[in-house]
């Protein structure tokens, strides 16, 4: 506990030093979304409708991370609206997928740990299992539409008269170094956090298809892999957006 709270004031100190103000407000945001995780969870637990829960605790996280920002309203509002729609398509990309993957629960690596307990406790694994995946996937998506809507406003606000197919090849050019980004940064912390977990199968001579099926491998492969996913589709999504709205701008 000691070296959480010591670790989380270094986290301040170097985000002030780095952001001033905005480092302020990002480190506020962050501590917002870890309690609204938290207080999900709880909700979760108690057996209220999961899929709203879940909904309403990405909205609001939404909002944390896009608005306390130093952002221009407009590419925060659209970042936001970017979010959203991916969000829709996120849950109905991942309440089917979860059901045909049947990776909800405990893997057989967790038997040890739980011989002493009880799993009849009246909860649906499964929608723990969505919940998770939906939450998890929040962050990146946030960043990637944030990025390019300041990306976008940047160039628009250097030239006005900019063509739709000029900004259009501007936002694909940034989400391209958005997609590396963020492909690099999840793979990467997939392939780290379990390394120590590919090196106990290595041990423990399992065998390629029973690698690939493993429980914890596939959620946290599932995890990367529709994050990816979230990443790519929110681009052209900022795109649309803020050509939409600076047509209806030109309109007025």
């Amino acid at each position: 506990m000691n070296s959480i709270v010591i670790l989380s004031f270094v986290l301040l100190l170097t985000m002030f030093a780095a952001g001033g103000k905005s480092g302020i407000k990002s480190f506020f945001s962050l501590v917002s979304c870890c309690c609204v995780v938290f207080v999900t969870i709880i909700l979760i637990a108690w057996n209220f409708p999961y899929l709203w829960i879940t909904i309403i605790s990405s909205l609001i996280i939404l909002i944390l991370v896009i608005y306390l920002r130093d952002a221009d309203i407009k590419s925060a509002n659209t970042a936001f609206l970017s979010s959203v729609i991916i969000l829709v398509l996120l849950v109905l990309l991942v309440i089917p997928l979860e059901y045909v993957a049947q990776v909800q629960g405990f893997s057989s690596e967790n038997s040890a740990d739980l011989e002493s307990m009880s799993l009849l406790i009246g909860f649906n694994f499964m929608n723990a299992a969505i919940a998770m995946t939906i939450l998890s996937c929040l962050g990146a998506v946030a960043e990637a539409t944030v990025s390019v809507a300041a990306g976008l406003s940047e160039v628009l606000s250097h030239d006005p008269s900019v063509s739709n197919e000029e900004l259009y090849q501007d936002g694909m050019m940034i989400g391209k170094q958005i997609i590396s980004t963020a492909f690099n940064t999840l793979f990467f912390g997939f392939f780290g956090g379990f390394l120590a977990l590919f090196i106990w199968f290595i041990r423990l001579s399992y065998t390629f298809g029973e690698f690939l099926n493993n429980k914890i491998f596939v959620v946290e492969f599932l995890l990367t892999i529709i994050s990816i996913i979230g990443v790519t589709l929110s681009i052209p999504a900022v795109i649309w957006l803020t050509m939409l709205e600076r047509k209806k701008t030109s309109k007025k």
